[in-house]
């Protein structure tokens, strides 16, 4: 039987060096568990992703709210004549967790790393919307963006 293997990516890499070392130094107590992983394309400009797309979450029964956007207006954006950008956030209706976000567009790449944080920490879109972010910047998007 074939070993399960996450994404080829090189968070991914790392992260299982990391549970590799720690099992040789401690024992094999670690396993791996593959976490909320971020994907870039590095395109102009950039498409991210992390968590679940809609199929996915559908395929496992979920009961969420897809809550999508084109930014190219938003001042953030448009601060840098970007008109295309735009944003996908999956958000689960009795928890208010964020099951996967897919955002297309400048910083789109850093904006993913902050949705990462976000799942991997549990934070609901409430927690997230309730964060004061400096201004203008594209964190400060997030809470309108869930």
């Amino acid at each position: 039987m074939a070993a399960t293997v996450g994404p080829p990516l090189t968070p991914v890499g790392a992260y299982e060096g990391r549970i590799a070392a720690s099992n040789l130094l401690d024992g094999n107590r670690h396993t791996v568990d593959y976490p909320a992983m971020p994907s870039v394309v590095f395109t102009v400009p950039p498409l991210a992703s992390v968590g679940l797309q809609e199929e996915e979450a559908r395929r496992q029964g979920l009961k969420f709210e897809t809550r999508f956007g084109k930014t190219g207006s938003w001042y953030s954006f448009r601060r840098l004549a970007e008109p295309h950008a735009a944003y996908k956030v999956l958000v689960a209706e009795s928890s208010g967790r964020i099951l996967g976000a897919h955002v297309f567009g400048p910083n789109a790449e850093e904006l993913i790393n902050l949705f990462t944080m976000a799942i991997r920490a549990g934070l609901k879109a409430n927690d997230i919307k309730d964060i004061i972010f400096a201004y203008p910047t594209f964190a400060s998007d997030m809470g309108f963006m869930v």
